[in-house]
C-alpha cells in the first residue's frame, strides 16, 4: 500500500497547517511499511473481537489492545517526529516493552487472579513496566499534560501518608500499588480502556471509513448549499459542517485539522479577522463532541459508568447540543452584520439537494446506527452493523461500477440492500458473508483492487486515529485507580458540598473552575473521566440529578479546550489561520458563551436536559417545564449574542450591551424573581434599541 505511505518530515507540520504529526500518515521505508501492517492488524483484531470472531476474556481483550497501541505508538511518533536512529531505536524497545506486558497478562492470567493479593516479584516489575510505558506512550502522544496531572496521582498514591492533614492517607506498599494500577480493572485496566478496546475503536474506525468514503465532502457541499449564500455564509458554513462532523468524530481537535484545513481560508479570503475565523472552527469543532450519536465517545463511557441505558445519556444531551450550535450561528450572524460580510454567490456554490442526491447512500450506516442505538442494542452491536455496512457500500459501489448495464446495477443494489438487511434476522454473520463475497469479487474485478487498498488504508488510519483516545483511556485509569485506593475524591467531594450548603451557585462555580483547570491540554474522554470523577459526585449530593451533574462537568471539561491558556483546539487552528492560539481562544470564548450558560441552566431546571425534578416541573409539569426552559435559554443565547458581539441591525451602544448582559444573567437562575426581573430588562431593552432604529 505504498500510496498511502508519505514522507513526513517533522519541519514541515507547520507549513502544511498541520497540528498533530499523526495527521501526517505513515512513514515511507521499511518501517512506516511494517507499522501500516501493524495497525491494519490492530484494527482486524478489534473487528474479531466485535463481531465475536475472538472470543477473549475482558482482561486480556484490554491487556491486548493496549499492547497494540503501545506497539505502534512508540516507532510510529519518533519516525514521524524525524528522532534520529538513537530515538527510533529506543521506540522499537519501548514498544516491544509493551508487548511483553500484554503477552504476559495473557499468559498468566489465571495465575494472577490466584495469586490476587498477593503478587510477586515478577509481578511487580512488569507492573512497573506498564506503568512506564503507557506514561511514556501518553507524553510522546500528546503532551505533558496528562502525564504531569497522572504522576500527581501516582505519588499520591506511593507517598500519601506524608501529605499534610486531611490529604493523608494510611499508606500502601509498592506492592498494593502496583496491583491496583496495573493489574485487574480498578487501574490501567479499568473501565476507560475497557470502553476504548470495545466501543471507541469501533466508532473511530466507523468515522474512519466514512471520510475516506467521502462524507466530509458531502457534510460540506450539503453546508454550502444550505448557508453558504447567506449573511456571513463562510463562517455558518464552518458551523454546520463541524456540527455535522460532531455526529461521526471522536475528537473535536481532529475535527479543527480536517474541518478547518477548508473553512478557516475560506472565512479569510471573505474578510473575516483570522482570529475570528480560528475561533468559529474551533467553537464549532468542540461542540461536534457534545453532538449525539457518538459525542466523542463519551457518551459510552457515561452510561458504561452510570449504569444507565445509552439513550438516556443522548437524550440529555440532545437540546443542549442543538442550542450550543444555534449560539455559534447566531453569534457568526450578528458578527457578519457588524462588519457587513455578505454570503457567497449562490451560482458558484453545489446545490445541498443535488449533494444528497449523490451522496445519500453515505447517510445510510449512520442512520442505522442511529436506529439500532435507539432501539436499544449494545453500542457494541450497532457500531459493528455501521462498520459493516460502511464496508460493504464502499465494496459494493466499487462492484456496481463494474457491471455493463443499468438493469443489472439496480438488480445488484437490491440484492446487496437484501443481504445487508438480513441481519436483523441472522446477526452479524451474514454482513461478514456479504463482505467477504464483495472483497473477492474486487479482488478479482477490473479496478476493484484500487478499492481494496481504501478499504485497507480505512483500517490503519483508524487504529492510528485510535492512538490518542486509547493511551489517554489507559493512562487516566492512574487516577481512578488512586482516587479508589485512597479515597481521594471523597475529600474534595466533601469541600464542595460544605461550600454548597452554604450556595449551591458558589459550588457550581467551584466545579467549573476544577474542571476547566483539569481539562487543560487533555483530550475529551480523560478529561471527562477525570472531572466526573472528582467533582461530579459532590454536585450529585448537593441534589443535581445523576446524568445533568455529569453533564455539567463534562460540558466544562469541554469549554477547556477553548479555554486560555491550554486551549488545545485553538492552538490546533492557529496554524491554519496563521494566528495566533490565544487571540483565536479569545474569541472562541465569545462565540461559544452559550457553552458556559447552558450547564449552569440546566443544574436549576433540569427540564432543560429532559429529566425530572426542579420546582418548575412541580409546579408546572414536565412539558411545560420542557417548553418554558428551551424558550428561556434561546432568550439568554441571544442577549448574551447581542452584548458580546453589539450588533442588532445597527452597532449597539454600551449602556444596550450592558442591559441585554443583565437580562441574561437574571434569565440564567431558576427563581421567579430572577425570571420576572430579567424579563422586564429585556423588554426595556428591545424598547429602547427599537426607539433608537427607528429615530
Amino acid at each position: 500500500m505504498t500510496e498511502t505511505i508519505i514522507s513526513a518530515p517533522a519541519g514541515q507540520a507547520g507549513d502544511s497547517g498541520i497540528h498533530d504529526p499523526l495527521e501526517l500518515g505513515f512513514p515511507a521505508g521499511l518501517q512506516g511499511r511494517i507499522l501500516y501492517w501493524i495497525a491494519v492488524a490492530f484494527s482486524l483484531y478489534q473487528i474479531a473481537i466485535a463481531a465475536h470472531i475472538v472470543n477473549l476474556s475482558s482482561q486480556v481483550q484490554r491487556a491486548l489492545h493496549l499492547g497494540f497501541l503501545l506497539l505502534l505508538c512508540f516507532p510510529l511518533l519518533a519516525l514521524l517526529n524525524n528522532r534520529g536512529k538513537a530515538g527510533i531505536t529506543l521506540s522499537w524497545i519501548a514498544a516491544a516493552l509493551g508487548v511483553v506486558a500484554a503477552a504476559y497478562q495473557w499468559i498468566e492470567y489465571v495465575p494472577l487472579m490466584m495469586r490476587s493479593g498477593a503478587i510477586n516479584q515478577v509481578d511487580i516489575v512488569i507492573g512497573i513496566i506498564i506503568l512506564i510505558t503507557v506514561f511514556a506512550a501518553a507524553w510522546v502522544v500528546m503532551g505533558p499534560a496528562l502525564p504531569i496531572v497522572s504522576g500527581v496521582f501516582l505519588i499520591y498514591a506511593l507517598f500519601g501518608q506524608y501529605f499534610p492533614g486531611p490529604l493523608a492517607t494510611r499508606g500502601y506498599d509498592l506492592a498494593q500499588v502496583m496491583e491496583q494500577l496495573s493489574f485487574g480493572t480498578e487501574g490501567v485496566y479499568g473501565t476507560p480502556l475497557y470502553v476504548s478496546a470495545t466501543y471507541i475503536f469501533l466508532f473511530i474506525l466507523f468515522g474512519s471509513f466514512l471520510e475516506k468514503a467521502g462524507m466530509i465532502k458531502l457534510f460540506t457541499d450539503v453546508s454550502l448549499g444550505l448557508v453558504g449564500h447567506r449573511q456571513g455564509g463562510a463562517a455558518k458554513v464552518s458551523v454546520v459542517s463541524s456540527g455535522l462532523m460532531g455526529t461521526i468524530s471522536g475528537s473535536g481537535v481532529a475535527n479543527v485539522v480536517t474541518t478547518g484545513q477548508f473553512t478557516i481560508p475560506l472565512m479569510k479570503s471573505f474578510g473575516y479577522r483570522a482570529a475570528f475565523a480560528g475561533g468559529v472552527e474551533s467553537t464549532a469543532s468542540m461542540g461536534g463532541q457534545i453532538m449525539p450519536p457518538v459525542m466523542g465517545a463519551v457518551a459510552f463511557i457515561m452510561a458504561e459508568t452510570l449504569g444507565i441505558a445509552y439513550v438516556e445519556v443522548v437524550q440529555a444531551a440532545i437540546i443542549p447540543a442543538i442550542l450550543y450550535f444555534a449560539s455559534a450561528f447566531w453569534m457568526v450572524h450578528l458578527e457578519a452584520g457588524r462588519t457587513n460580510l455578505r454570503g457567497m454567490p449562490e451560482s458558484e456554490l453545489p446545490s445541498a439537494l443535488n449533494a444528497l442526491r449523490e451522496g445519500w447512500y453515505l447517510i445510510l450506516p449512520l442512520a442505522v446506527l442511529v436506529y439500532l442505538l435507539f432501539s436499544g442494542y449494545t453500542p457494541l452491536f450497532a457500531g459493528t452493523v455501521g462498520l459493516a455496512l460502511t464496508m460493504m457500500l464502499i465494496l459494493g459501489a466499487s462492484a456496481a461500477f463494474g457491471l455493463p448495464s443499468q438493469v443489472l446495477k439496480i438488480i445488484f443494489w437490491i440484492g446487496l440492500g437484501l443481504v445487508a438487511s438480513s441481519f436483523m434476522k441472522f446477526g452479524n454473520n451474514a454482513l461478514w458473508f456479504g463482505i467477504t463475497v464483495l472483497l473477492i469479487w474486487n479482488v478479482i474485478s477490473q479496478g476493484g483492487r484500487g478499492t481494496i487498498r481504501q478499504v485497507i488504508d480505512s483500517l490503519a488510519d483508524g487504529a492510528k486515529t485510535a492512538l490518542p483516545v486509547g493511551i489517554a483511556c489507559a493512562l487516566v485509569g492512574v487516577i481512578i485507580g488512586t482516587m479508589t485506593l485512597t479515597g481521594a475524591a471523597n475529600t474534595f467531594g466533601l469541600y464542595i458540598v460544605s461550600v454548597g450548603k452554604g450556595s449551591l451557585f458558589l459550588s457550581l462555580i467551584l466545579t467549573m473552575i476544577t474542571c476547566l483547570i483539569l481539562g487543560m491540554g487533555i483530550p475529551t474522554i480523560p478529561n471527562y473521566i477525570i472531572t466526573s470523577t472528582i467533582a461530579a459526585p459532590a454536585l450529585l449530593e448537593l441534589g443535581v440529578p445523576l446524568i445533568v451533574s455529569h453533564m455539567f462537568v463534562f460540558y466544562f471539561g469541554i469549554m477547556a479546550d477553548l479555554t486560555p491558556p491550554v486551549a488545545l483546539a485553538c492552538f490546533a487552528a492557529a496554524p491554519i489561520a496563521r494566528e495566533k492560539g490565544l487571540k483565536i481562544s479569545f474569541e472562541a470564548l465569545k462565540i461559544a458563551a452559550a457553552g458556559f450558560v447552558i450547564p449552569f441552566m440546566a443544574v436549576y431546571t433540569p427540564a432543560l436536559m429532559l429529566q425530572n425534578g426542579g420546582p418548575l416541573t412541580d409546579a408546572i409539569g414536565f412539558l411545560p417545564a420542557v417548553a418554558y426552559i428551551v424558550a428561556k435559554c434561546v432568550l439568554v443565547i441571544g442577549l448574551w449574542g447581542l452584548s458580546v458581539i453589539g450588533w442588532l441591525d445597527r452597532h449597539l451602544t454600551i449602556w444596550e450591551r450592558l442591559l441585554a448582559a443583565a437580562a441574561a444573567f437574571l434569565l440564567i437562575a431558576a427563581y421567579p424573581i430572577a425570571d420576572a426581573m430579567g424579563f422586564v430588562l429585556t423588554a426595556l431593552f428591545v424598547f429602547i434599541w427599537k426607539r433608537k432604529l427607528l429615530a
